[in-house]
């Protein structure tokens, strides 16, 4: 018993050590829109707050699909340094790089057109008009965000995501810097306008790293002879579906952005303030499920069973634990936090301090939903996922926050707690899945599939 639970210790601390890089990038990355918004309700109000919030809600969306697609490639190349193929992980970093370009075409063509047709989301003239513009600054701010996500996977999935934090942490500070000044003069647009430099930054920063930076010489220079064309055909066909799994549940939050929108302006402005605190906290909790995968992928590798189930274990007690004092912060200082987006005006916090309260409740589910699609995607299992995350969202989420919010007049209250049980529904039943699926899983079959590609 003390030895399992001396390597249950360990698990713990190597998931431990490689999360709290990646879950401060992936902060970073958050807290640029929680930036956005923070000076956007300071300087410019509640309207241009409001229209903030939909802009990103609905590029974040659509960008989503190619963001959690290109995750699967850190479990992949984990994988292969489990296996000691320096040329395959070469191989993986070319092919993220080129799906990034290709999903970033694709997604940017989705958005321009949704841009165009802004008004078919029914907000009010005001937000539309102001919307429109943002949304389109925002995709073109995609292409390099996805490149750096790319990039990202070597160095995570070599165990090495400090630097991108210190990356993410530097660009954050440049988009504070520029929102200032580029608010002061150009108004709202000036906060996208700061978004996308700042990501270009990102982009240009880490690809710069790697290719100075003498660990991953051995990975770059050996290259092989395989064409890529397969490999980054296997990276969408597994990637798509882990893409589409965020997609699902980011829609749900974005098309409860345009539920709330149709309530009314104080209703938008106070569920952009919410909603900003639980993605904050939702992306801190996707790099513990990040260094999950990560870890997961390297034990398949290393065809390692009770590995697997320990680093699988030791992500969702992780998530568990930080969630819990997630939820802790948002019952007790919603007050204070809330204060932080806006002052002055009562309606707009009355309404926030309910959803507040609200998203503390759902911080447990959260993490644990995320940590399921973390976990199973370092085994492979993608597609079932996916459809789970469909039922979850859109059969049980949104159905149940349109009932509650309109026919049942409970606001923007029952948008949330519809929201509530659509995660509380997925955190069961990845949780099911991941342990269900484990001991049925044939590691000598997954890993032939990476060799060969």
């Amino acid at each position: 018993m003390y030895p399992l639970l001396r390597l249950f210790r360990q698990d713990l601390r190597e998931t431990l050590r490689l999360s709290v890089p990646i879950v401060i990038a992936q902060l970073g990355v958050v807290l640029m829109g929680v930036t956005d918004n923070l000076m956007i309700g300071r300087m410019l109000g509640a309207v241009p707050l409001g229209a903030a919030g939909i802009a990103n809600s609905v590029t974040f969306m659509i960008g989503s699909i190619g963001f959690g697609g290109l995750l699967i490639v850190s479990a992949l190349i984990s994988q292969a340094q489990g296996k000691g193929n320096p040329g395959e992980v070469n191989r993986l970093y070319r092919a993220a790089i080129r799906a990034a370009w290709l999903l970033g075409l694709v997604l940017g063509v989705v958005c321009t057109l949704m841009a165009w047709q802004f008004q078919i989301f029914g907000q009010t003239p005001t937000v539309t008009r102001m919307a429109r513009p943002f949304v389109l600054i925002l995709t073109l701010s995609n292409v390099p965000l996805l490149l750096f996500i790319a990039i990202r996977q070597l160095c995570d999935g070599l165990s090495r995501p400090k630097v991108t934090m210190y990356i993410t942490l530097s660009a954050l500070g440049l988009n504070a810097i520029l929102n200032y000044f580029l608010i002061h003069h150009l108004g709202l647009i000036g906060a996208a306008i700061g978004t996308l430099l700042a990501r270009c930054y990102m982009a240009l920063a880490i690809w710069i790293y790697v290719k100075r930076d003498s660990f991953f010489i051995p990975y770059l220079k050996t290259q092989g002879t395989l064409p890529l064309t397969p490999l980054i055909t296997k990276i969408l066909r597994l990637g798509l579906p882990s893409g589409f799994q965020f997609f699902f549940e980011i829609a749900a939050f974005s098309l409860a952005v345009i539920m709330v929108g149709w309530l009314g302006e104080a209703q938008l402005a106070a569920h952009q303030i919410a909603i900003n605190m639980a993605s904050t906290t939702y992306m801190m909790a996707t790099g513990i499920a990040a260094a999950g995968s990560i870890r997961v992928g390297n034990a398949v590798g290393r065809r390692n069973r009770p590995a697997v189930q320990r680093a699988g274990t030791a992500a969702f007690l992780l998530s568990i634990v930080f969630m819990a004092g997630c939820c802790v912060l948002f019952l007790t200082a919603h007050e204070w936090l809330i204060g932080l987006y806006i002052r002055d005006n009562v309606r707009v916090t009355a309404i926030a301090t309910t959803l507040v309260i609200i998203a503390g409740f759902f911080q447990l589910s959260d993490g644990v939903q995320v940590v399921g699609l973390g976990v199973l995607r370092g085994i492979a299992d993608v597609n079932v996922p996916t459809l789970l995350t469909l039922i979850a969202y859109w059969v049980v989420a949104l159905p149940l926050s349109y009932v509650l919010a309109f026919p049942l007049g409970m606001d923007a209250t029952g948008v949330w707690i519809g929201l509530l049980a659509g995660l509380t529904v997925s955190a069961a039943l990845l949780t099911y899945r991941f342990y269900h699926k484990l001991p049925r899983v044939k590691l000598d079959e997954i890993e032939p599939e990476v060799a060969h590609v």
